[in-house]
This record gives C-alpha cells, sequence and structure tokens, in this order.
C-alpha cells in the first residue's frame, strides 16, 4: 500500500510538472520592444520574465481599483483579484507557485509539508501540516481548521457567493448543511474529511478527480479558527494565516494590510512579503486611476482589467509609456454561445451559417482591437493543458465566407434568412459593441438579429435560466468565461457538460448535453497521466467547435501598466494577472 501510495503522489507531481511544462509560455506575444527610455524593461516584459527582480524590502505597495471587492472572506470572494490578493493573507494546503508565467501553474506545498500521499485507487488524499503554523494571534494552525474552513462553505445560507467545487467532491449524499446548524453530538463534522490528529487531514472522494488538488489551492480551503468565525461578516476582517493582516477594512474606499509578526517566512515556499504595507484604494472614476497610474502616484490596477480607452491611446503613442506596460493572456475567452434549443439553431446548418458569415475582424475591433485580444477559433485558452489552433471555420482569417454561409442556410432550410435575438449585458460596452458588430455582419445573409440590452446583475435569471432564454427567443448571447482552475475541466467542463446544467446560474447557455463530450470528462478526471488527460480534453474541444455551439470572439488580453518602481513584476498563469504578493518597491516608500 506504502508503495502505491508513493507512485500515486509521483505522478501527481509529474501531472503538476507536465502541465508547467505543456502550457506555453507566451501570453501577450513575443517581448518585442527592447528596453526603452527611464530604463523601462520593455513592453510584455512580465510576459514570461520578473521585471526588477529584488529583495529589498520597505514601503508600501499602492494598489487602485475601480472594483470593489466582492467578498475578503475566501470562502465566499469569486472575483480572480481577489483570490489572487487572498495570498496576502490566506494560506492552502497547496498553492500556485510565485513564478512566471506557465511555471506559475505549478501546485507547490504551501500549508502542508509536501505533496499529498494518495491511494492506489486515487480517492484519499493524505496531507501533514508543515509544524509551526500561526495565526495572525499567534494560535497555531491545525488540520481541523482547515477541515472547519472547508465545511464553511457547506452553510451556502450564510457563506454564499464563492466557488462551490469542494461541496459537489465531498458532500456525496451526506447532506451537510455547514457547521452553523452541525447538532452532531460526536462533531464530526463533513465525514469525507478526516482530521486524526492535529498535524494530518484525510480527504475521502467518491471517486478519483486528478484535478481536487486545484480545489484545495482555492482559497476557499483556507483555514478558519472556529472561535473567531464570525459567520456572514467574516469578510470584515478575516483571521490571516498569511505575511500580511488586515489594519483597516473600509468597503467601497480601501484596505490597508500590515506585516503579520507570526507568519514564519521559513514556513512559505514563495511569497517574500517585501512591502511593509499594501494598500488597496478603491475609486468610481476609472479615468483619475489611469491618470494616477501614468503620473507614478498608482502602483498597478488591481482589477487587471487594462486600461482605459483614452490612457491606452496614449500609451501605445509613447514608446516610454508603452515599454511599462504588459499585453497578457487573462485566460479568458469572448464568445457568443449559439442556443440550440431556440429554432432555427436547432439544425446545425443555422449555427454554421452564422459562424461563417461572422466578421471577426469587426468583432475583435468591437472590444478593442488586436491589442484587446487576438482572434481564436476554438473554446479552450492558450494557456490550458490541451488547447491547440483548431479553427475549422476559419475565424481567425478575420473575414466572413459568405458563400459558405449561404449555403448553410440553402441546408438549414432558410435560403431567404431568419430572424433571431441576441442577449447582452447592457452595463458592459464591449459586449453591446460585439453584439451590434455580429448583427451588422449577419445582415449580409438576411439574419435579421435584435439586439437584447439586460442588467447585467440579473445574469443568473435571464441568460442564466434556460427557460427565460426559450421565452425570449434568445437564440445567440454575448458572454466570456476564465477557467477557475487551469485544466480542461475547470475551463470548459461548466460550459458544456450538460450535468451541470442548472435552471438558475447556468452557465452552459447553449444546452450542451452530448453523452460523449461528458463521457470525455469522466475519463480524464480519472487519468493521471497529463499527456492523455490533456488529449481528451482537446477531444471535448473539437466536439464542441464541431458542433458549432459557440463563436468565439477573442482570446482575452488586457494591457495593464506598472509602475516603474515596482519590483519582482510578473504575469502569472493561474490567475492571468500580476502576482500581488511578489510585488516590492525600489524607492522603499
Amino acid at each position: 500500500m506504502k508503495r502505491n501510495r508513493t507512485l500515486a503522489a509521483a505522478a501527481l507531481a509529474a501531472t503538476l510538472a507536465l502541465t508547467v511544462s505543456a502550457c506555453g509560455g507566451h501570453k501577450g506575444g513575443t517581448t518585442g520592444d527592447s528596453a526603452g527610455a527611464k530604463g523601462a524593461a520593455g513592453f510584455n516584459a512580465a510576459v514570461d520574465k520578473v521585471v526588477n527582480a529584488s529583495d529589498k524590502k520597505g514601503g508600501t505597495l499602492n494598489l487602485w481599483s475601480s472594483t470593489d471587492v466582492d467578498s475578503l472572506d475566501p470562502g465566499r470572494a469569486y472575483y480572480a483579484s481577489v483570490w489572487n490578493f487572498e495570498r496576502f493573507y490566506a494560506r492552502t494546503l497547496l498553492a500556485f507557485d510565485g513564478k512566471p508565467g506557465k511555471d506559475g501553474l505549478k501546485l507547490v506545498p504551501d500549508l502542508a509539508s509536501a505533496q499529498p500521499e494518495i491511494s492506489a485507487d486515487g480517492k484519499t488524499y493524505t496531507f501533514k501540516l508543515k509544524s509551526g503554523l500561526k495565526y495572525e494571534d499567534g494560535s497555531v494552525i491545525t488540520s481541523k481548521d482547515i477541515k472547519y474552513g472547508i465545511e464553511r462553505v457547506f452553510a451556502q445560507d450564510v457563506i454564499s457567493g464563492g466557488p462551490t467545487y469542494l461541496i459537489n467532491e465531498l458532500d456525496q449524499g451526506q447532506g451537510y448543511k455547514g457547521p452553523y446548524t452541525d447538532t452532531d453530538p460526536n462533531k464530526l463534522g463533513l465525514k469525507s474529511v478526516a482530521t486524526p490528529d492535529d498535524s494530518t487531514i484525510v480527504f475521502t472522494l467518491a471517486k478519483p478527480n486528478s484535478d481536487f488538488p486545484y480545489l484545495l489551492a482555492m482559497g476557499s480551503a483556507s483555514p478558519v479558527p472556529q472561535k473567531l468565525d464570525t459567520g456572514a461578516k467574516y469578510g470584515d476582517k478575516p483571521v490571516s494565516s498569511g505575511p500580511y493582516k488586515f489594519k483597516s477594512v473600509d468597503p467601497g474606499k480601501g484596505y490597508e494590510l500590515v506585516r503579520n509578526e507570526n507568519w514564519d517566512p521559513a514556513s512559505d515556499p514563495f511569497r517574500k512579503a517585501l512591502p511593509d504595507s499594501v494598500k488597496l484604494t478603491i475609486t468610481t472614476n476609472a479615468d483619475d486611476m489611469d491618470s494616477r497610474l501614468l503620473a507614478g502616484t498608482a502602483d498597478l490596477d488591481w482589477g487587471q482589467t487594462g486600461l482605459s480607452q483614452a490612457a491606452q491611446a496614449k500609451v501605445l503613442q509613447d514608446k516610454a509609456l508603452k515599454d511599462n506596460t504588459d499585453d497578457a493572456y487573462n485566460g479568458f475567452i469572448r464568445y457568443v454561445s449559439i442556443v440550440p434549443k431556440v429554432a432555427p439553431f436547432d439544425n446545425i446548418h443555422c449555427r454554421n451559417a452564422v459562424l461563417y458569415a461572422a466578421d471577426t475582424t469587426a468583432l475583435q475591433t468591437a472590444r478593442g482591437g488586436s491589442v484587446a485580444g487576438s482572434l481564436f477559433g476554438s473554446m479552450l485558452p492558450p494557456n490550458i493543458l490541451g488547447s491547440d489552433d483548431y479553427d475549422p471555420y476559419g475565424l481567425t482569417k478575420g473575414k466572413p465566407n459568405l458563400d459558405k454561409a449561404k449555403d448553410e442556410l440553402k441546408q438549414c432550410g432558410k435560403p431567404d434568412g431568419f430572424k433571431t435575438t441576441v442577449a447582452v449585458r447592457g452595463n458592459k460596452a464591449k459586449e453591446v459593441n460585439s453584439a451590434v458588430a455580429l448583427q451588422t455582419a449577419l445582415k449580409a445573409i438576411n439574419i435579421d438579429v435584435t439586439v437584447d440590452q439586460y442588467d447585467g446583475k440579473l445574469i443568473s435569471s435571464v441568460i442564466g435560466a434556460p427557460d427565460v432564454v426559450h421565452s425570449k427567443n434568445y437564440g445567440l448571447i454575448v458572454m466570456g468565461w476564465g477557467a477557475d482552475y487551469p485544466t480542461g475541466s475547470g475551463y470548459l467542463q461548466p460550459l458544456v457538460d450538460g450535468r451541470f446544467i442548472t435552471s438558475n446560474g447556468n452557465n452552459n447557455f447553449s444546452e450542451i448535453n452530448d453523452p460523449a463530450i461528458n463521457g470525455l470528462f469522466d475519463q480524464a478526471a480519472a487519468e493521471k497521466d497529463p499527456a492523455k488527460a490533456a488529449d481528451l480534453y482537446k477531444q471535448v474541444n473539437h466536439k464542441v467547435v464541431d458542433g458549432a455551439y459557440y463563436l468565439p470572439i477573442v482570446a482575452d488580453k488586457a494591457l495593464n501598466y506598472r509602475n516603474p518602481r515596482l519590483t519582482n513584476v510578473y504575469i502569472t498563469d493561474a490567475f492571468g494577472e500580476v502576482d500581488f504578493q511578489a510585488l516590492g518597491v525600489s524607492d522603499g516608500k
């Protein structure tokens, strides 16, 4: 048995290592420009290497954002930038390595002393914790705290909004509702997670899942001390297990982190904790934030969504400024879902007609041009193992094929065209522009498209509700997606696995429910060889593309500015953003 566990652990390590080596490094093209004026590192320099490497400590890191955090509670947060920010204060059993590009996809032990021991059947994961781990108040972090932190997520009536993957994996029919209503006299709590002692935690899965380690790297698996848990208010001041703790929390205005004196750097595999403090300022004026960035009084856009149009134009025309920017892939694909349950898209030839008639250059321009994303032909982004250049509809050529589109209309019995409606979030200008660009392109083959703008905050109950989609005749839906964890299932499964279709909050807008596709996900989950799993995800991607369920617009990019005083700047593929926790400031201020 011990030999089998060791081999399984080695297989996990190999999986993670191969994931790193096979995902491809450049996210925003080549580094291209040489270092510019005033010692600037160069355009896209942080895409695949560390800019201004330094171990210098001190000063204040000034992050700004035009969007507030959704929650500081690691169990409730879902914004990518919050997950990135959590690395300052919430440690997990495993964490993404602190390295640029593809190397940042590797999972390394964080609170765990080593990679897990995995049973021969792939269902049991056993972790040992490092010794001497402490919270900000000096109390010891135990395996029971990790279990409790996970159990909190099961109380969806209290701890809502965050990822629920661990519920799906660990409930296994128990019907566990979280620790707040747990009346079990034996205090067993979640039965699939055992803590035989304070330094050991054992997870038992219902079936093998090679992606399980990635779920344990999410903040929702970070430890929470039960005695300090304040339930729904925990995000007001979460207890730190990392190098920084909260000094102040002022929702809508700002947050400040200062050093956690009980954090032991010897226990931490990658965090350097260079600044003395970290400030996040919330503003309602994105243009003002961009002006501060270019003036050097702000260090980085926390949201990492890219400069505003005016600031972008200024930067691209000034080499000295451009040399302090990166235009990296952020792991999102922007796309249009085509809904087969809304006629006439129940006929694949009508779906094909849309794909061939689409003017992908116009769609790209609607999102801001090539700086905002690269033309893409399929539905698995470049940073995911198994992605390739599959493009059977010629979408990356950048122009419509009207002859093919008209032929497809004939084959679907609509030679004179038809009418349909495209749903789009009215508060997302780039998405509205994309809908209008598609509307214009489809007029060329007599497909009459009505653009219906809905309130983006109602996404779950509008486009996320299949009955509403059908009743409103939403044949087309403009949307975008980024993976919660960087594997083929992490990206594609919510979008294309029929078992993920829900009556509300659905993300499989095309309502794909193909047993062959569903089965490929199951095969990949049980596959320990990452190269074989990648091939299965590639097959899923190709089947989805061949089914004409999606029109990819672009593989998304964001042009972000980095203050020249920042040290240790790099984009990590794990988040598609600058790795916040690595940053320092060269002037010590």
